[in-house]
C-alpha cells in the first residue's frame, strides 16, 4: 500500500508548483491559449478546481458524491464543460482564490481519510492514496499546459515516481479509451528519475519493455508530448503499440501533441 502521508506531501508540493505559475499573472495572461485546443490558462485552472472539488467531496462525503455522480451525463466532454463553467464565469482573481480553496479542501479531506478505506470515484472506488496520485497526474498534465503557454520549463523532482506508479497502475486506459482489448501480459518498465535513480516495474522477462526518462514517461501518459520528442524506447510489438495510445486518465484521449511540436523545449 502506498503511504498516504507521502502522497499528501507530494500532492501539496505539486499544487504549490502550479500555484506559483499563476499567482502573480496579470489578468490578461489568464486568457493565453495553451497547447490544449480551445483551452486558456483560465480553463486549465478551472478544470483543476473542478477536479479537486470533486475529489474533496468524494473523500469527505460519500453520499453527496454519489448524488453528484448520479447526475453526470454519458457525454464525458459535456461533464467537463459543465464542471468548469462556474469557475470560468469568475474573473481571474476570484478563480485563483477558488482554485486554492478547492485544492486545499481536497488535500485536507484526503489526508483525513482512513488509508485502508476506499473512496468512491467515477468508475471504481480508490484508496485515498491512489486518488491523491491521480490528482498529481492531473496537476502534472494541466500544469505542463500552463508552463508551455508561459514559456516555462518546470523543474521535475523524484516526486514524479508516484505519477509513474499511477500510470503503470492504469496502463490499460489507452486501450479502454479506444475500445481495444488490453494484452494479457504485463510490460516491463525501466525509468530513470530526475535524480538519476532507476525505477523498475513489471516482470523482468516480459517481451514488452519501456525504457528511458521518467519525466518523459509522465509527459507521454498525460499526452503532453508526442513519443517522437521523448527520451523513451519501446522493445516488443505491443510495447511499441502502447506508446502510441498511452494515457493515464479515463475518458477520451484528446488531440495529444504532434511530432516536433516541442522538440526544442523538452
Amino acid at each position: 500500500m502506498t503511504d498516504l502521508n507521502l502522497v499528501i506531501a507530494a500532492l501539496t508540493a505539486d499544487g504549490d508548483d502550479v500555484d506559483r505559475m499563476v499567482a502573480d499573472l496579470p489578468a490578461a495572461k489568464w486568457a493565453l491559449e495553451t497547447p490544449s485546443p480551445g483551452w486558456t490558462i483560465a480553463h486549465q485552472i478551472a478544470h483543476l478546481s473542478a477536479t479537486f472539488r470533486m475529489a474533496g467531496l468524494a473523500a469527505s462525503n460519500a453520499e453527496a458524491f454519489a448524488a453528484l455522480a448520479s447526475k453526470l451525463s454519458p457525454d464525458f466532454d459535456a461533464n467537463v464543460r459543465h464542471a468548469m463553467a462556474g469557475f470560468l464565469a469568475e474573473p481571474p482573481d476570484v478563480l485563483l482564490t477558488q482554485w486554492r480553496a478547492e485544492r486545499d479542501g481536497a488535500i485536507k479531506a484526503l489526508a483525513a481519510a482512513p488509508p485502508d478505506q476506499m473512496v468512491p470515484w467515477l468508475v471504481n472506488p480508490l484508496p485515498p492514496a491512489v486518488l491523491g496520485m491521480a490528482g498529481m497526474m492531473e496537476l502534472f498534465g494541466h500544469g505542463q499546459d500552463i508552463a508551455d503557454a508561459l514559456g516555462i520549463k518546470p523543474e521535475r523532482t523524484d516526486r514524479i515516481q508516484l505519477i509513474v506508479a499511477f500510470a503503470i497502475r492504469t496502463w490499460t486506459f489507452g486501450y479502454l479509451a479506444r475500445g481495444l482489448t488490453p494484452p494479457e501480459g504485463e510490460f516491463r518498465f525501466e525509468l530513470s528519475g530526475p535524480s538519476g535513480a532507476l525505477w523498475t516495474f513489471g516482470p523482468e522477462d516480459s517481451p514488452n519493455r519501456i525504457t528511458g526518462s521518467a519525466a518523459d514517461f509522465c509527459l507521454l501518459v498525460t499526452r503532453r508530448r508526442h513519443r517522437d520528442d521523448l527520451d523513451l524506447a519501446a522493445a516488443g510489438a505491443e510495447a511499441d503499440r502502447w506508446m502510441d495510445i498511452a494515457q493515464a486518465y479515463r475518458g477520451p484521449a484528446g488531440d495529444g501533441r504532434t511530432p516536433g511540436q516541442f522538440r526544442s523545449t523538452t
